[in-house]
């Protein structure tokens, strides 16, 4: 890897956290803790070193002309297959600590009611205080007024102070009324969704092969997934499971709110520039789109975790391994176009 490629992938990191820092001020989330200068500095730097290094290092290496060679996919353990994921679990937590822990929240407390004017009777009623004062009634005699109503004998419990539990959860978009409902909803969309972008990548591939651009679709899944196709059914559910949770709780929970729907779909994609085929971004884009506007209309995160798992649950448990059964001829395109959003 040149220096330049690190430099340019630094500096996009760095862009952009800038970026989603303005954001976060802009919109007002700015987490109390960043009142201190050297949390929200050292908060920036940490997003600023992940984004370089597992969203801009493709991009940079595209731009400094530098070929990123492939794994060794016979050295890959299980444990690296969850690394990425582990890391943004990591810039969540000390983001979320950076500027949360020890700067309690207080939860907000409705408004006292207000009491009515005191009031005063003018031999046939009462009416109200200020009436009289506005000089619309005549002023009772000192005995005929009625006497305010004592003041409380203590002042209202201050507001209770947020678990810091609850702020991470309502951070990252994990409060909902009914979790349950949100999960099932998520599987009927996200088995929609896994037929309309199937359907829609086939479609587009089909357009490219008839204006003569076969050199833009690819032949081959990458690497990666057959490899990941291959593994246990276990090993594979919980690939499929930790991207659904980690990628969606970082992009559509942390980046999202923050940085809004187009800039965190655009660093969605982008991670996934690493799997060297331009074509399968395409598949990924849509269901970025897909997932963050599901996030925007549910407004928490647990209905795209369960459609975004899903959907890689039945390309790494059902259709990859199976047509990678017929990698021949033509079945190889199939599968090709088949593995590209795994």
């Amino acid at each position: 890897m040149s220096t330049l490629t690190i430099v340019i992938a630094a500096a996009l990191g760095l862009a952009a956290a800038l970026a989603l820092d303005l954001l976060c001020a802009a919109r007002g989330l700015l987490p109390p803790g960043f009142r201190a200068p050297w949390r929200r500095v050292l908060a920036g730097l940490i997003v600023a070193a992940f984004l370089a290094a597992g969203v801009f290092l493709p991009l940079a290496a595209a731009a400094a002309g530098v070929k990123i060679e492939p794994p060794n996919l016979s050295k890959i353990d299980t444990f690296q297959l969850f690394e990425l994921h582990l890391i943004m679990v990591a810039v969540m937590v000390i983001w979320f600590l950076l500027g949360f822990a020890g700067r309690p929240v207080l939860a907000p407390v409705p408004p006292a009611p207000v009491p009515p004017p005191p009031a005063v009777s003018d031999g046939t009623g009462l009416i109200p205080a200020h009436e009289e004062l506005l000089g619309t009634s005549p002023v009772p005699p000192l005995e005929e007024t009625i006497p305010l109503a004592p003041l409380p004998a203590s002042l209202p419990p201050p507001a209770p102070e947020i678990p810091l539990g609850r702020q991470f959860l309502a951070q990252f978009g994990f409060l909902a009324p009914d979790v349950r409902r949100e999960i099932g909803l998520g599987l009927s969309l996200g088995l929609a969704a896994w037929v309309a972008v199937l359907a829609a990548i086939i479609a587009i591939a089909g357009v490219l092969l008839g204006l003569g651009f076969k050199d833009a679709v690819p032949h081959q899944p990458p690497p990666l997934v057959p490899l990941i196709a291959a593994l246990p059914f276990g090993v594979r559910f919980a690939v499929s499971l930790s991207a659904g949770v980690v990628e969606e709780s970082f992009f559509r929970g942390f980046l999202q709110p923050r940085a809004g729907i187009f800039l965190s779909t655009a660093f969605f994609v982008l991670a996934h520039l690493s799997y060297g085929q331009p074509f399968m971004l395409v598949g990924i884009a849509l269901l970025s789109l897909i997932y963050a506007f599901l996030v925007r209309w549910r407004q928490s995160v647990w209905a795209a975790i369960a459609a975004h798992a899903l959907f890689d649950g039945v390309q790494l448990l059902v259709v990859v391994p199976a047509v990678l059964k017929l990698i021949q001829g033509t079945a190889g395109k199939a599968a090709a176009l088949l593995g590209l959003c795994g």
